[in-house]
């Protein structure tokens, strides 16, 4: 799956401010994929050595980031870009949720590989972007 980031270029390309903020906050969706991602790796480890307690609270941290994520979506400027993301970010709540009952390390795998997909796609995105003017040397 290859996400259009059409979305992203929309954030002011004329604008220095905005495109620091578009910067600042393509960074800091980047940190939270990281943790996404280190949350599921730790949750997979953790139902592999039947430490329970622990996986729980690594689903249970990767849910609220998936939910922040969710919460973050702008779907004005997002449009259908925003839409999907919001649809994938349910779908992995739901399954996160039947992950953490059931104890099935596949759902964990199968979030693990969509949300690392779309973790790989945001490290795209700072190539999109306008680049920034070189800073002049007196």
């Amino acid at each position: 799956m290859r996400v259009n980031f059409k979305a992203m270029e929309s954030y002011g390309s004329d604008n220095l401010a905005s495109q620091a903020s578009v910067a600042n906050s393509v960074d800091l969706i980047q940190m939270l994929f990281d943790g996404l991602i280190e949350s599921l790796s730790a949750a997979r480890g953790h139902l592999q050595h039947g430490a329970i307690q622990e996986k729980c609270k690594s689903i249970a941290r990767a849910s609220r980031i998936v939910i922040g994520l969710q919460g973050s979506l702008d779907f004005q400027k997002g449009g259908d870009l925003a839409r999907n993301l919001n649809e994938l970010y349910s779908y992995v709540t739901r399954r996160l949720i039947y992950a953490n009952a059931n104890n099935d390390l596949g759902v964990l795998e199968e979030i693990y590989g969509l949300m690392n997909e779309v973790r790989q796609a945001w490290l795209d995105v700072p190539s999109l972007l306008p680049a920034k003017p070189m800073a002049a040397v007196h």
